[in-house]
Formats: C-alpha cells, sequence, structure tokens
C-alpha cells in the first residue's frame, strides 16, 4: 500500500528547496519547469512539478500565484525509526543548518533518542531511533 507523499508549495524557491532535501535524504530528484509542461501562467523556469524518490519522498512545485511558501500549523513530518542513529543524526544536524532546533536530538526517559528541528523552508520535522 502506498504511503502519502507530501506536496509542498514554495513561492519561486522549489528547485533549490527540493535540491537542498536531496542533500538531506538522499534519493532521486526529477525537476520539470513550467516551460517543460507548457504552463504560462508563471515564469518559465519555475517548477511546475519536483519529485525526490528515495529514503523520504517529496513532491513539490512553485506557486505562481499567491506565493504560497510551506506552512506548517498542528503537524511535522516524523521520521521516527527511518534512519539509524548515524542517518538520524546526519538528517537532524542538516536539517537545522540555517534552521532551529526546537528539541535537540536527545535520549529520552523510555530509552528511544528523538528531537524536532524547523528547517530553513519552515517545515518541521520530529527525527528520532531506537
Amino acid at each position: 500500500m502506498p504511503a502519502p507523499v507530501p506536496y509542498l508549495h514554495f513561492a519561486g524557491d522549489a528547485a533549490e528547496a527540493l535540491r537542498f532535501y536531496r542533500s538531506v535524504f538522499g534519493g532521486e530528484l526529477q525537476l520539470h519547469t513550467f516551460a517543460d509542461f507548457g504552463r504560462r501562467d508563471g515564469r518559465e523556469d519555475l517548477i511546475a512539478h519536483g519529485e525526490l524518490r528515495g529514503h523520504v519522498d517529496l513532491f513539490g512545485a512553485d506557486d505562481p500565484g499567491d506565493a504560497a511558501r510551506p506552512s506548517m500549523s498542528g503537524m511535522m513530518f516524523a521520521l521516527l525509526g527511518a534512519g539509524d542513529e548515524q542517518t538520524s543524526r546526519r538528517w537532524f544536524d542538516l536539517l537545522a543548518d540555517a534552521g532551529t532546533i526546537i528539541d535537540p536530538l536527545h535520549r529520552r526517559a523510555w530509552g528511544d533518542h528523538d528531537g524536532q528541528v524547523t528547517d530553513r523552508y519552515g517545515l518541521m520535522w520530529l527525527i528520532g531511533f531506537s
């Protein structure tokens, strides 16, 4: 059964953002511009559709209308047990670069490790491992 894939809208920096997420999570990235899709409702270099496929899947596009930017209210992306300790710590540190650490990645009373970070694009992440 396929899992939901977040589809993020950006204010003209979708290519930069999706390249950043590829640098964090790895995977294969495909970027398709407005020109590629024959769209005329924005600059031809804007991203009409981008896909990051790998350990973490994300979709994204530029919003030519109201210059939307990803916003998170009442939710976060949880990557609990998605990576081993080394991978989880690397993801956390890379997401924190130019972002904000909300709760440092540390050992919890129940023995697992987790932490929360908001990245440079405003997305909130919960990263953890056993």
